[in-house]
């Protein structure tokens, strides 16, 4: 018996090591091959950068308002159902009628126009980007290159509110931003691909060129939703030309940080976790209840995104409820509670259906829906992109309401150069458009704490 128990301990701890090695082991930095996107056989691209502006035919939009003019009487909502069963049909009605009879495509397509806009061909995809600058730049005051990334069911229209403070000189700030907004492959005035494949790390490959041709060899990073993952892609396979990654959506998806998260939200204590850490990643929260309630749509987007893309893609007023309910239930959850959604406290019916109409007019919303089938699928996992560790200075901001709010004992597993970390007791899903105010602080603040550790360095 006594030896048996001296087997069984040194065992134990072989076994204990081996699962250990597993969870952590880092596989290599995958090599992304340089695809032609495009439709048909390779062609060499035209590297020019070509000015772009919005400019709709008015047969397009004569075309939409007969649609919405012509909209079936809307099914009934549940007595006091409010937003619990999507949106609601009454509210959907009022947006229709301000769409038909009160937004005005003209004044917004000037309004979208107001900043310059630019078209360039990479592997065969013509990306639509928009490129705002300084204007006036005091004496001690530094210009830096800031790659802005959008998500879904987002556009670069999420911006506009958020551009103006990123690129004028702030009180007591030593920088300024340079800033470069693409549209994501497939997502509005950017072309979608004509062939399989094109997830996140191959535009994380596109969007490194799109800032080289610019002239940017080295750049900051600022994503959220899939540009959270992207950018998270461009700073694990292109880390010399990455400065720094900021996120206002953070995410981690290894199998060690998985297993931590698992054990320290059931025993918060050994993690030394904040009250809201604890209460958005507890397994029996309400917060975890109603991440798996939201992620239906992602379940079959990752499937069948052309099936539902043919519905949305043909209605608008189905596009409408499609992508606005996003914008209620992802920016605070406690709004489905509400008639009308709670839309117009951060928000507008012109803003959000700005986002809408570029969605609409560029007949995108089928391609922008593959990217989830591109990214949640076995080439992805075989990739282990993953599980690589984002080396370059990185930097967090979490709103409260965010679909992802992770603690920092995770957070660190992947960026493991964490110089900030924010939290918001206000915000969701859509921090640019919501509180531009908000975020631009924090990446100010990040981009100098990553300039302040270089110079740090720099003098030891």
């Amino acid at each position: 018996m006594g030896l048996a128990c001296k087997l069984i301990f040194p065992l134990i701890l072989v076994g204990v090591g081996y699962v250990y090695f597993i969870l952590t082991k880092l596989p290599p930095v995958p090599t992304i091959p340089e695809t032609y996107w495009g439709p048909g056989q390779p062609k060499p691209d035209d590297t020019t950068i070509r000015p772009f502006k919005i400019d709709i035919p008015d047969e397009v939009i004569n075309r939409l308002k007969d649609r919405l003019a012509n909209t079936l009487p809307f099914q009934t909502p549940l007595e006091d159902a409010k937003q619990h069963y999507g949106i609601n049909a009454n509210l959907l009605s009022s947006i229709v009628t301000y769409w038909r009879t009160k937004y005005d495509w003209k004044k917004r397509q000037t309004f979208l126009n107001q900043y310059p806009q630019f078209k360039t061909q990479i592997q065969g995809l013509n990306i639509h980007f928009l490129h705002v600058k300084p204007q006036k730049v005091p004496s001690g005051v530094q210009v830096v290159p800031l790659l802005l990334l959008h998500g879904w069911p987002g556009s670069v229209r999420e911006f506009y509110e958020i551009l103006p403070i990123l690129t004028t000189p702030q009180k007591g700030r030593s920088v300024v931003f340079e800033v470069v907004a693409p549209s994501l492959p497939g997502y509005g005035f950017s072309d979608g691909a004509s062939k399989q494949g094109l997830g996140s790390a191959e535009m994380a490959q596109i969007f490194n060129k799109l800032m080289q041709r610019i002239g940017f060899k080295r750049y900051y990073v600022q994503g959220g939703d899939w540009g959270s993952i992207i950018g998270s892609d461009i700073s694990v396979l292109f880390p010399d030309h990455v400065i720094g990654f900021h996120s206002n959506m953070c995410f981690v998806n290894s199998l060690m940080s998985n297993l931590k998260l698992f054990l320290g939200s059931l025993a918060p204590i050994i993690i030394n976790a904040s009250q809201l850490e604890i209460e958005t990643n507890y397994p029996l929260s309400a917060k975890f209840s109603f991440i798996i309630l939201e992620t239906g749509y992602m379940h079959l987007q990752s499937s069948k995104p052309d099936t539902v893309g043919v519905a949305l893609r043909d209605s608008p007023v189905g596009l409408a409820a499609y992508i606005i309910e996003k914008f209620t239930t992802w920016t605070n959850p406690a709004w489905k509670d509400l008639d009308d959604g709670g839309l117009t406290k951060k928000f507008t019916l012109d803003k959000l259906l700005d986002n809408v109409m570029i969605y609409w007019v560029t007949s995108s919303i089928t391609t922008s829906m593959r990217l989830y089938s591109e990214n949640f699928n076995k080439a992805r996992r075989d990739s282990g992109i993953d599980s690589l560790p984002v080396l370059v200075p990185s930097g967090c901001s979490r709103f409260r309401y965010e679909l992802s709010f992770l603690p920092r004992f995770v957070l660190k597993d992947k960026y493991q150069k964490l110089l900030t970390l924010t939290g918001h007791e206000d915000g969701g899903h859509f921090a640019a458009f919501e509180l531009p105010e908000v975020l631009a602080k924090d990446v100010f603040d990040f981009v100098e704490e990553e300039r302040k550790s270089v110079q740090i360095k720099q003098e030891l």
